[in-house]
């Protein structure tokens, strides 16, 4: 849908006014390879998609900030200094936290709105809708105001939102990717020091195909707390071998080799062994994109997804299967879960001359062998976040 007629849907819902209104665009993103590793110190490698949430904002005279969606039927009506007051557990929380952080940072809403969102992303596909609502919000609230738009501190502000208001304790990989995506590029990101850089990820004639499961994802929480614990302990006992280790990312595969041994449990070497191995994977990424080598890329992804599976062990039945059927589609150079894992999606790097045949012959494969309905979303890397013109 252009940006027309997202105007005009703005329109139908909010009336006609002699006040132009200002359109902004976040994306969603995926992270195509460093899965947790986040918090063992490794680099993430995400990546904006082309489509994701637009804003259509307008400021009004009477203090009055009102919410709306093409996509949800749930609305909004606050006064100014209310925000903040009530949470509602709807999708309207995520722009109303947003408003809070901007008031805590020194940029509170003094105006009334009318602020209408048209989503693209799929929700619960594990591509990010939250932060890119709130992404948006931030960026086109700060335009509104006249303030500068520092894209790492609107990312910043978004996940404290998500954390502080909206009560999930999320990182802060997702709203950095929607806030500094590139087109035709990734971003390599290390999440504790935000450090990061953008890295070529030139598709050509290859495209993203991101499958979802649609597998509930029951299991996250606990195993995810699992999993850090069994790190931690590796961390604690390779240690003993070289004391000013901050983080496990911090050592190098052939470290591991001589030190591992100290790992007496084989569920924690392993857990210690995905960790090091998927950082080097996502450095070998980075000079593999660099070159523009998709071959040696989509073999990195292979390896990643295994070691999800098999050392890591966060992945699970309907996952494998998607992944195993991806792999068989000719043009596929790499398959791999992306995200928390126990569910979710998968991404795909498909020749598009390819696409169609991977869609039919993997939805199908898949739903034989599972039962369930996989979803196919077929993109490239977009921007990131961006205020549209008026054309």
């Amino acid at each position: 849908m252009d940006t027309q007629q997202i105007k005009q849907m703005f329109i139908q819902k909010f009336s006609e006014s002699t006040v132009e209104p200002r359109v902004f665009h976040a994306p969603g993103r995926v992270n195509l390879i460093g899965e947790h590793i986040d918090y063992n110190g490794g680099y993430v490698l995400p990546a904006a998609l082309e489509f994701g949430t637009t804003l259509v904002v307008r400021e009004r005279e009477d203090g009055i900030l009102r919410f709306a969606s093409s996509n949800l039927p749930e609305e909004a009506e606050i006064k100014v200094d209310e925000i903040g007051l009530n949470k509602t557990g709807e999708w309207t929380d995520y722009p109303v936290g947003v408003m809070v952080e901007l008031a805590q940072r020194g940029y509170p809403i003094s105006k009334g709105y009318d602020l209408f969102y048209h989503g693209e992303i799929p929700n619960g596909a594990g591509l990010s809708s939250s932060a890119s609502i709130e992404v948006v919000t931030g960026y086109g609230l700060l335009s509104m105001g006249g303030y500068d738009r520092d894209t790492v501190q609107i990312a910043l502000l978004s996940q404290a939102a998500e954390n502080n208001f909206v009560g999930v304790n999320c990182g802060i990989m997702d709203q950095f990717a929607v806030a500094n995506g590139k087109k035709d590029h990734a971003i390599l990101l290390m999440c504790d020091t935000l450090e990061y850089e953008h890295v070529p990820f030139q598709t050509g004639s290859y495209k993203l195909v991101i499958g979802n499961t649609n597998k509930r994802r029951g299991l996250v929480d606990s195993k995810y707390n699992e999993r850090r614990e069994q790190c931690t302990t590796a961390l604690e006992q390779l240690k003993t071998r070289k004391s000013d280790l901050n983080y496990l990312a911090e050592l190098t595969p052939s470290q591991f080799e001589e030190f591992k041994s100290v790992l007496t449990d084989k569920t924690v070497q392993n857990r210690a062994q995905h960790v090091i191995e998927e950082n080097a994977r996502v450095l070998a990424s980075v000079q593999a994109l660099t070159a523009n080598d998709l071959q040696e890329f989509g073999r990195l992804m292979n390896l990643s997804h295994d070691s999800l599976r098999d050392l890591y062990e966060v992945s699970c039945e309907e996952l494998d299967i998607m992944v195993e059927e991806a792999r068989k589609i000719p043009g596929t150079l790499g398959a791999r879960m992306t995200g928390a894992g126990f569910g979710g999606c998968t991404v795909s790097l498909v020749h598009e001359d390819d696409v169609e045949r991977f869609v039919k012959e993997v939805g199908d494969n898949y739903q034989a062998r599972t039962g369930l309905q996989g979803e196919f979303y077929v993109c490239g890397v977009g921007e990131g976040v961006e205020e549209l013109g008026t054309n």
